[in-house]
Protein backbone atom coordinates (compact mmCIF):
# COMPACT_ATOMS: atom_id res chain seq x y z
CA UNK A 1 0.00 0.00 0.00
CA UNK A 2 1.48 3.80 -0.82
CA UNK A 3 2.04 6.16 1.31
CA UNK A 4 -0.95 7.94 -0.64
CA UNK A 5 -3.44 5.69 -0.39
CA UNK A 6 -2.82 4.85 3.48
CA UNK A 7 -3.41 8.43 4.06
CA UNK A 8 -6.46 8.31 2.42
CA UNK A 9 -7.43 4.96 3.99
CA UNK A 10 -6.97 7.27 7.48
CA UNK A 11 -9.92 9.91 6.46
CA UNK A 12 -13.60 9.16 6.75
CA UNK A 13 -15.85 11.99 4.99
CA UNK A 14 -19.65 12.28 6.36
CA UNK A 15 -22.34 14.79 4.71
CA UNK A 16 -24.78 16.26 6.32
CA UNK A 17 -28.02 17.34 4.90
CA UNK A 18 -28.29 20.18 6.93
CA UNK A 19 -26.45 22.44 9.39
CA UNK A 20 -28.52 21.90 12.05
CA UNK A 21 -27.26 18.17 12.11
CA UNK A 22 -23.78 19.17 11.90
CA UNK A 23 -23.69 21.29 14.51
CA UNK A 24 -24.93 18.85 16.99
CA UNK A 25 -21.16 17.15 16.79
CA UNK A 26 -19.86 20.27 18.02
CA UNK A 27 -22.20 20.34 20.53
CA UNK A 28 -21.07 16.32 21.45
CA UNK A 29 -17.45 17.64 21.38
CA UNK A 30 -17.87 20.46 23.52
CA UNK A 31 -19.50 18.15 26.37
CA UNK A 32 -16.79 15.69 26.18
CA UNK A 33 -14.16 15.55 28.66
CA UNK A 34 -11.78 17.80 26.86
CA UNK A 35 -13.86 20.00 26.04
CA UNK A 36 -12.94 21.02 22.87
CA UNK A 37 -14.64 22.51 20.38
CA UNK A 38 -14.03 21.58 16.72
CA UNK A 39 -14.07 24.94 13.84
CA UNK A 40 -16.13 25.26 11.69
CA UNK A 41 -14.68 26.05 8.08
CA UNK A 42 -16.14 27.74 4.95
CA UNK A 43 -14.78 27.55 1.43
CA UNK A 44 -15.97 28.28 -1.78
CA UNK A 45 -15.74 25.41 -4.26
CA UNK A 46 -17.16 25.31 -8.26
CA UNK A 47 -19.97 28.24 -7.11
CA UNK A 48 -20.86 26.06 -4.06
CA UNK A 49 -20.10 27.05 -0.02
CA UNK A 50 -18.93 24.40 1.49
CA UNK A 51 -19.28 24.26 5.47
CA UNK A 52 -16.81 21.64 7.80
CA UNK A 53 -15.39 20.78 10.54
CA UNK A 54 -12.44 18.15 11.72
CA UNK A 55 -12.73 15.89 14.21
CA UNK A 56 -10.08 13.13 15.45
CA UNK A 57 -6.55 12.77 15.02
CA UNK A 58 -4.95 9.15 16.17
CA UNK A 59 -6.53 6.48 14.13
CA UNK A 60 -7.88 9.09 11.89
CA UNK A 61 -9.71 12.02 10.73
CA UNK A 62 -12.98 12.58 10.30
CA UNK A 63 -14.42 15.21 8.28
CA UNK A 64 -17.96 16.41 8.56
CA UNK A 65 -19.63 18.49 5.75
CA UNK A 66 -22.35 20.23 4.54
CA UNK A 67 -22.69 21.81 0.76
CA UNK A 68 -25.27 24.99 0.62
CA UNK A 69 -26.17 27.32 -2.07
CA UNK A 70 -25.40 30.25 0.03
CA UNK A 71 -22.46 31.81 2.06
CA UNK A 72 -22.81 32.08 5.45
CA UNK A 73 -24.45 35.39 6.21
CA UNK A 74 -22.34 36.71 9.19
CA UNK A 75 -19.52 36.09 11.01
CA UNK A 76 -20.78 33.74 14.28
CA UNK A 77 -23.05 31.26 14.74
CA UNK A 78 -24.64 31.39 18.22
CA UNK A 79 -25.57 27.70 19.13
CA UNK A 80 -27.70 26.89 22.12
CA UNK A 81 -26.05 24.15 24.16
CA UNK A 82 -29.58 23.03 25.77
CA UNK A 83 -31.86 22.66 22.85
CA UNK A 84 -29.44 22.69 19.97
CA UNK A 85 -30.89 25.58 17.93
CA UNK A 86 -28.84 28.22 16.35
CA UNK A 87 -28.62 31.56 14.49
CA UNK A 88 -26.20 33.63 12.67
CA UNK A 89 -24.94 36.06 14.70
CA UNK A 90 -22.83 39.17 13.81
CA UNK A 91 -20.57 39.39 16.79
CA UNK A 92 -20.06 37.26 20.10
CA UNK A 93 -23.04 37.65 22.32
CA UNK A 94 -23.58 37.74 25.65
CA UNK A 95 -25.63 34.26 26.67
CA UNK A 96 -23.95 32.00 29.05
CA UNK A 97 -25.80 29.17 27.34
CA UNK A 98 -24.51 29.34 23.97
CA UNK A 99 -21.85 28.49 21.55
CA UNK A 100 -20.24 31.55 19.52
CA UNK A 101 -18.75 29.53 16.66
CA UNK A 102 -16.53 31.87 14.29
CA UNK A 103 -17.23 31.07 10.47
CA UNK A 104 -13.68 31.68 8.52
CA UNK A 105 -13.18 31.79 5.10
CA UNK A 106 -10.21 28.94 4.26
CA UNK A 107 -7.92 29.39 1.44
CA UNK A 108 -8.62 26.61 -1.39
CA UNK A 109 -5.14 24.10 -0.99
CA UNK A 110 -4.79 20.49 -1.79
CA UNK A 111 -5.42 19.34 1.47
CA UNK A 112 -8.93 20.87 1.64
CA UNK A 113 -10.47 20.45 -1.98
CA UNK A 114 -8.77 16.59 -1.72
CA UNK A 115 -11.01 15.83 1.30
CA UNK A 116 -14.25 16.31 -1.27
CA UNK A 117 -12.89 14.62 -4.49
CA UNK A 118 -12.83 11.25 -4.15
CA UNK A 119 -11.23 8.43 -6.04
CA UNK A 120 -13.22 5.89 -4.23
CA UNK A 121 -16.85 5.40 -5.47
CA UNK A 122 -18.59 5.67 -2.04
CA UNK A 123 -17.44 9.17 -0.81
CA UNK A 124 -19.78 12.35 -2.34
CA UNK A 125 -17.97 14.63 -4.61
CA UNK A 126 -18.84 18.12 -5.15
Amino acid sequence: MSEKERQSSLHTFLRYKDLEDMLKVILFSAQSPLGLVPMLYHIELKQRQILFIQTGTIGGVTIHYIVEKEKPSKKFIELNRLTGQYSFAESLGSDTQSLYIPVPGARRCFTQVSFIKSKRGHMYKV
